[in-house]
């Protein structure tokens, strides 16, 4: 067993929220400052466990379905966005609704009612029942397929091989998708890819980072939520890159100490909806243990930002200007 003296910690940068999180989790926070509690917000805002449990403390109540909100009162759409359907079903129940749904995911609504329009079917890349794809493939039913994973290519079943395009869930691995994508060209060669990469930015930066610190770690410690498709790619991406052994934890206290046997270097790093305090808690933890060389592992600078829903923007601004 390595001495204390070796112990050391990969932490990965960047980690932790993005900006469609944090856009989320501020609108959340924004509308009970504004409107007072309860407000209601439609599935989790973001897959991670402390934040819902954090939010409902405020007065956030949180529901599966739009009918359970009672008529009149406020909604808040989640970060993974949801179908036309139930911004009909939000209209019939007569509630006000702030959409935080993340921009990058719109982006991609957007490019599936293009297509739609376009008479192409679409091949949506994506885990079946996942929020962000139930939403995706509402915009245009009709006419989206759903792909889960290459294994799942030999089931489509489209109209015409000349207006066939490929979209994907913005939070899978980048690895993942691209092999879907290879092994639907070479079944339809015609593919028509999309104008722009769907992966989204921070779940490409985090795995990035993952890869680069993996090949080090005997140990690689993912902080985030079980729920959370681009926490679970990130243990994925570090088993495949090269760390001995990984786990996923929502908090410092679901780790197990018998982890660190025959342990020099933990790999740390937290997915897109997980806040840093409980990455710090982690290393708090990982410190009492003796490892308390942390050396950051940064492969991408993030400066993007996101305006806050255009509802809670317009009623902010009509707040400020009756104060002046």
């Amino acid at each position: 067993m390595s001495t204390t003296a070796q112990r050391r910690v990969l932490l990965a940068a960047p980690r932790g929220y993005c900006a469609g999180v944090d856009r989320a989790v501020i609108a959340v926070e924004k509308a009970l400052e504004q409107y007072g509690a309860p407000i209601y917000v439609r599935k989790q805002i973001v897959h991670n466990k402390y934040v819902v449990q954090t939010l409902e403390k405020q007065g956030a109540i949180f529901v599966d379905e739009t009918e359970e909100v009672p008529e009149g009162s406020i909604v808040v759409f989640s970060a993974h966005g949801v179908a036309p359907s139930v911004h009909d079903e939000a209209e019939t129940g007569k509630l006000a609704t702030i959409d935080a749904t993340c921009p990058l995911v719109t982006k991609v609504h957007k490019e599936a009612r293009r297509f739609a329009d376009e008479d192409y079917d679409i091949l949506l890349i994506g885990h079946e029942g996942h929020e962000e794809v139930v939403g995706t493939m509402g915009e245009a039913p009709d006419r989206i397929h759903l792909v889960d994973g290459a294994e799942d290519v030999a089931n489509v079943k489209i109209r015409d091989e000349s207006k066939l395009v490929w979209l994907s869930q913005t939070t899978l691995s980048v690895d993942e998708t691209m092999e879907t994508v290879g092994a639907l060209k070479q079944r339809f060669p015609l593919l028509v890819s999309p104008p722009s990469d769907d992966i989204c930015y921070a779940t490409q930066n985090r795995q990035v980072a993952v890869k680069q610190l993996a090949p080090e770690a005997d140990l690689l410690i993912v902080v985030g939520s079980k729920n959370s498709s681009n926490s679970v790619r990130l243990v994925e991406v570090g088993l495949e890159y090269g760390a001995k052994a990984a786990h996923l934890v929502d908090f410092a206290e679901e780790i197990d100490p018998a982890w660190f046997e025959g342990v020099s270097t933990v790999g740390l790093t937290s997915g897109a909806s997980v806040p840093e305090i409980l990455v710090d808690g982690v290393l708090e933890l990982l410190a009492s243990h003796g490892f308390e060389d942390v050396r950051i592992v940064k492969t991408a600078e993030e400066h993007l930002t996101f305006s806050l829903p255009k509802e809670l923007r317009r009623d902010l601004r009509a707040e400020a200007a009756g104060k002046l």
